[in-house]
């Protein structure tokens, strides 16, 4: 099953599971801090849309994009100040719109690492000059595979995912590959302990 089946499946359920999470609250609020009020922001990998109505509700005009159109059909329904389209972060250079800022939380870390580094730069590439990308990945943990495909029985079914992990190192350099500047970086752990993670924000 692909990520796009699995999350069309499990939508509903993870939709319900992740709405109250806060580890990104702190991150997402340097990142507004960046933008000038108003702001046109892309939400890279939207999900259910909880993380564009925290934006929208801090005067931001935000379209969200996925890859699964029921996560996108729960983003309308909870969200309908909101602009969301079916859409992969693979072809973020077919957009023809620029944004002052570019948000990928929990995003690019379902797809192979190889690819990370080019997908950051079509997301500074939708960023007009002075504009702010934010990207927050899972930590690699001690004797963790960088890379892998988990099976997971949340909701009372299976279902998998694949999942890479990052160090703060790693994207530093994809952004500063991509021309930004670093302006912030922060490490989350999560109240389960059992995931770090890593939010880093650079500047056009």
């Amino acid at each position: 099953m692909n990520l796009k089946e699995t999350y069309n499946r499990i939508a509903e359920d993870w939709h319900r599971d992740h709405s109250h999470d806060d580890w990104w609250v702190e991150g997402t609020d340097i990142f507004i801090k960046e933008l000038p009020l108003g702001a046109h922001i892309l939400d890279v990998g939207c999900g259910s849309g909880v993380k564009s109505k925290y934006l929208i509700n801090h005067g931001f005009k935000v379209i969200g994009i996925d890859i699964s159109d029921k996560l996108l059909e729960i983003a309308k329904r909870e969200v309908p100040k909101g602009e969301f389209r079916e859409f992969s972060m693979y072809d973020l250079d077919a957009m023809t719109e620029t944004f002052d800022g570019v948000f990928a939380q929990a995003s690019l870390l379902h797809i192979p690492k190889k690819d990370a580094g080019g997908v950051v730069k079509k997301m500074a590439n939708r960023l007009v000059p002075g504009g702010a990308l934010y990207i927050a990945v899972k930590e690699i943990r001690e004797n963790q595979p960088e890379e892998e495909t988990v099976k997971e029985n949340d909701y009372g079914y299976e279902y998998e995912r694949f999942w890479s992990y990052f160090t703060m190192t790693e994207l530093e350099q994809y952004l500063t590959d991509a021309g930004l500047k670093i302006i912030s970086k922060l490490r989350n752990p999560n109240p389960s302990g059992k995931t770090i993670w890593i939010q880093i924000i650079g500047q056009k």
